[in-house]
């Protein structure tokens, strides 16, 4: 007898019943189904991470356009959100590890799965490393305050220390289960909430400096004399507001992880695509209320406020108003919100491994694809996701002197390697995304109809033009070069960097792909009728 799948939208399916969509799909089950909804949406949020966004990017967009850069987080969540329901019902229809490669895939065709599935992965590992060395400066300044060290958090041998440390433990954590995953996930889900809800009203208990109307205003961020960050908007906060979107827009992403571990999750084409919104939703809620936090606590004399948005003060000078245990206690949960959201990273970026491996889309894709007897996880795919992040993290020692004229562009001094390549965490993430709707797009053209517990129906349409509209402007703002000497060049892409590193990636994977043709290798993972697209 043929097992059929299970229509999951009329009933809540048994793990054999999902086994059988899964085999129905082209793949035998291997990995242990551990998961429910709050595991689901805690590796999806801790991804997502609050607090590891403003924590790093509050100086950008305040810096850049003000307190009233806040407002411009609904826009960003509002769309990201139409995002979330396309993957949503993807991920309901193909409930399967890996995710966007899978959706490229099956949409589209194996090749066109394969270039989502290159960028998307090599996003995932670059942001490993950001996120673990982003983390060194947190736990340095803790150390310091609670055993009386001196470390320095800009040595690079402290980063690589740092960072290959936590890597060894993520690494070792995402190994003996999913369901340990999870756990480290849901206590980031927790110390996110403290850091978030509990940071703003503690520096509410602490007195507030200024009154709502604060957050409607830009202090003078459109011109130069009155910027923090030093940066000409020649007058137009428009123009400061395209930059500074991008500490929203930077934040804003991370929930399509709950697809990649859709075959380890209990009901995945009904849980998958919630886990999805309510991480978006519940990130930008927890993100709004710190944000609002930090703005209205801000020094109520102009130099106090310009020096808290500047990068030589920060949040650390907006918290020193709290008594000093309580500054440990917040800087204790910025390190566990760092580290759950690096766990959660590797994680997804191990299943995406996993699942190309299993389509034989890498070199040594029968040892990559290997699962552990044990703990039934994708354990070679794991130690892969460990190192190499840490490859990506000894960047941190290329760093020049003097600017390095290369061609056209230059490499401006004082920028580590790893900074440039960190910009393609983001440009790949919104690269891929795009290439994800476009695909679901050319799938709906051709006749494609959803069957899984979540569904568009007929705002399908309506959904994924917006979201693709959103998503072709947003990597736009990002890559496109204005000079070292603009406020975009000079505060994140780095003029021509950003972009030519997309453009090297992208030529050394179509090197491969030409010469590997790996897309011909998983078509036979198709079933037959997604086999004649």
């Amino acid at each position: 007898m043929t097992a059929t799948a299970p229509d999951p939208a009329s009933t809540t399916p048994t793990a054999a019943d999902e086994d059988a969509q899964l085999e129905s799909l082209g793949y035998r089950p291997e990995l242990r189904r551990v998961l429910g909804l709050f595991d689901n949406f805690s590796i999806a949020f801790s991804y997502l991470s609050p607090m590891v966004g403003v924590y790093s990017l509050f100086v950008l967009g305040a810096g850049a356009a003000g307190p009233a850069y806040i407002w411009l987080m609904i826009p960003v969540v509002l769309c990201m959100l139409l995002v979330a329901l396309v993957f949503g019902e993807l991920g309901s229809h193909y409930p399967i590890a890996g995710a966007l490669y899978q959706y490229g895939k099956r949409s589209v065709g194996p090749a066109y799965g394969w270039w989502v599935g290159w960028i998307y992965g090599l996003a995932l590992l670059v942001t490993v490393a950001s996120v673990d060395t982003g983390m060194a400066g947190y736990l340095a300044a803790l150390l310091n305050n609670l055993f009386g060290m001196k470390l320095d958090a800009t040595n690079h041998s402290t980063i690589l220390v740092v960072t290959v440390l936590l890597i060894v433990i993520q690494t070792f954590v995402n190994t003996v289960g999913a369901k340990a995953m999870s756990r480290i996930s849901r206590m980031g889900v927790y110390v996110e909430t403290i850091g978030t809800f509990g940071v703003a009203i503690a520096l509410a208990i602490a007195g507030f400096h200024h009154g709502l109307d604060f957050l409607f205003t830009t202090q003078g961020a459109q011109y130069p004399k009155t910027n923090p960050l030093g940066v000409d908007f020649g007058g137009s906060w428009v123009a400061a507001a395209l930059v500074a979107v991008l500490a929203h827009s930077y934040i804003f992403y991370g929930f399509e992880s709950a697809g990649d571990v859709a075959e380890e999750t209990k009901n995945a084409s009904r849980q998958v695509p919630r886990a999805m919104r309510s991480s978006l939703i519940y990130g930008g809620i927890a993100s709004f209320v710190l944000v609002a936090g930090l703005l209205l606590a801000t020094p109520a004399s102009h130099k106090g406020y310009s020096a808290a948005v500047s990068f030589t003060g920060g949040i650390p000078l907006i918290l020193s108003q709290l008594p000093q245990w309580v500054q440990d206690v917040f800087l204790l949960v910025v390190c566990i919100a760092f580290f759950s959201c690096g766990t959660a990273v590797q994680g997804a970026g191990s299943r995406l491994l996993f699942s190309y491996a299993r389509d034989r889309q890498l070199p040594a894709s029968g040892w990559l694809r290997r699962v552990s007897p044990r703990f039934r996880t994708p354990a070679n795919a794991l130690l892969v996701a460990g190192i190499v992040p840490v490859l990506f993290t000894l960047l941190v020692n290329v760093n020049p002197a003097k600017d390095v004229h290369i061609l056209w562009f230059v490499f401006p001094a004082g920028i580590n390697a790893l900074t440039a390549l960190v910009s393609f965490g983001v440009s790949g993430i919104y690269l891929s995304f795009l290439l994800t709707v476009i695909g679901s797009m050319i799938a709906r053209a051709r006749g494609w109809q959803p069957a899984g517990a979540f569904r568009l129906g007929r705002w399908g349409w309506p959904v994924s033009i917006v979201a693709a509209i959103y998503l072709a402007a947003m990597l736009l703002n990002i890559v496109v070069p204005t000079g070292l000497g603009s406020p975009r060049g000079a505060l994140f892409n780095l003029d021509w960097i950003t972009l030519n590193v997309v453009i090297v990636l992208l030529v050394i994977g179509a090197i491969y792909f030409f010469i590997a043709r790996p897309d011909r290798r998983s078509a036979d993972r198709l079933p037959v009728q997604e086999r004649i697209r």
